[in-house]
């Protein structure tokens, strides 16, 4: 009789356990998809900011007007910060990248003490000038080796928590593809150290607390989150969604998830509020072949894939082209005024034209009604305010947002100076001029091999 009930009572502890350890294996499984969904947008806004911080150093080397050099090197600064935040959110600790991060850390320091002094007293030397152009030139090149280490992570599915895994099990990095690149990044930063370190806090408050504060709706599971979710990829009903929900220390609520292909060619990440169900970032990490159609005609494809997901009066304000990815930026044009704060970035491969990456928290934090748009000056004398050197190439309507937040209704003229183009907008109630703005050139193909 003890017997049976030894036998009884282990047997029950044995099932005990291994409901644990399935449960202790699906936590494990979530975390693992929660921290690769966070590595993977961390590394995305990474790559897209260094493109915005050289653009943005480019920009203010053009500039001569105390107040625009300010303004511009405040956006300077907010850039780098947020970049420099977002390498710190990478699994990369291991590897010891402080020449990058100090590259981040003194364009960061020189933009916070040329703003915050009167420019009026104190304009920048021409020793401050060849800094910058050095900031140029340098923020060039890690840019484009993050593209290029961009690339092959798409086309190659590399996953952040396997080059994590291998850096903690071996205690270095090893031969792991993420890991080596960021270590030629890191070879290439090095031999520009200065002194200094940026402030902590970012001039803007964080998008993820925008998020909190302004979505709406009616809060949705995780199975219809999954439904929504295929719903707005336009995948099979039968793929599989890992689903958890964000950690507790998020500023919003709201879910990760990961699809895969029951094959693993492809893999689908994906963050979405609870209220409401609204997708924030999706990126899907496949193999993209040589390509096969046109930048324009990828276009095409992504304004089709916002109409079908509800994306009204969208329009491609740019695109540009990353190896055989072809990257896009829309924005709403509502009565022939462009609304650049509710801008959307769309991705698609250009083998086959399938849209592999989205963001659009900007737009849903920013989308309101703005009633009718009336400027005060004409035109003729908004363009009476540019350098009388600019070539007016074509003149629009816009609402862009400023330095500090604020959004103004502007014209906006897009001109050349000698081979260099810029957009410059000029506030249609005060014919201020609020932003200038160098256009990018062509993009290089970027060699993944």
């Amino acid at each position: 009789m003890i017997r049976n009930i030894i036998i009884g009572v282990l047997g029950v502890a044995l099932i005990s356990t291994g409901f644990w350890g399935a449960g202790q294996a699906e936590q494990n499984e979530a975390l693992r998809i929660e921290n690769e969904n966070n590595y993977q947008r961390a590394f995305h806004d990474l790559t897209f900011h260094l493109d915005e911080l050289q653009d943005k150093v480019g920009t203010t080397l053009a500039m001569n007007s105390k107040n625009q050099l300010s303004g511009s090197l405040a956006e300077v600064w907010r850039i780098s910060e947020m970049a420099r935040s977002e390498l710190g959110q990478l699994p990369i600790g291991m590897m010891a990248l402080h020449d990058t991060e100090e590259l981040l850390n003194k364009i960061g320091d020189f933009s916070y003490e040329t703003t915050v002094r009167d420019l009026g007293q104190k304009p920048l030397s021409s020793k401050e000038y060849e800094k910058l152009q050095r900031y140029y030139e340098q923020s060039g090149e890690i840019k484009n080796d993050l593209r290029r280490l961009q690339a092959s992570s798409l086309k190659n599915q590399l996953k952040w928590t396997e080059a994590e895994e291998t850096m903690a099990e071996n205690g270095s990095p090893m031969d792991n593809s993420i890991a080596n690149g960021f270590q030629t990044i890191d070879g290439k930063a090095k031999g520009f150290r200065e002194s200094g370190a940026a402030p902590d806090d970012p001039i803007h408050p964080a998008v993820d607390k925008q998020i909190a504060e302004k979505i709406e709706g009616k809060p949705i599971n995780k199975e219809q989150a999954a439904k929504k979710a295929k719903q707005f990829l336009q995948i099979p009903d039968s793929m599989k969604v890992e689903i958890s929900e964000l950690e507790p220390g998020s500023a919003y609520e709201g879910y990760t998830m990961t699809m895969e292909e029951p094959e693993g060619e492809d893999i689908i990440y994906m963050d979405m509020t609870k209220k409401g169900g609204h997708p924030l970032w999706f990126l899907q990490a496949r193999p993209v072949d040589e390509q096969e159609i046109s930048l324009n005609k990828a276009s095409q494809k992504a304004h089709a894939f916002l109409e079908r997901n509800g994306f009204k009066n969208m329009e491609m304000m740019e695109g540009n082209q990353y190896d055989s990815i072809g990257t896009f930026q829309f924005a709403p044009v509502i009565n022939g005024v462009k609304i650049y704060p509710e801008t959307v970035y769309v991705e698609a491969a250009l083998d086959d034209g399938e849209i592999v990456g989205f963001k659009g928290a900007e737009h849903l934090i920013n989308k309101k009604e703005r009633g009718t748009l009336k400027p005060a000056i004409t035109e003729g004398e908004a363009e009476q305010k540019l350098n009388p050197k600019v070539e007016v190439k074509e003149r629009q309507k816009a609402v862009i947002e400023t330095e500090n937040g604020d959004e103004v209704f502007c014209y906006e003229f897009f001109g050349t100076i000698n081979n260099d183009t810029y957009t410059i907008y000029i506030n249609a109630e005060t014919g201020k001029e609020e932003k200038v703005e160098k256009m990018k050139h062509a993009e290089p193909v970027y060699d993944t091999m």
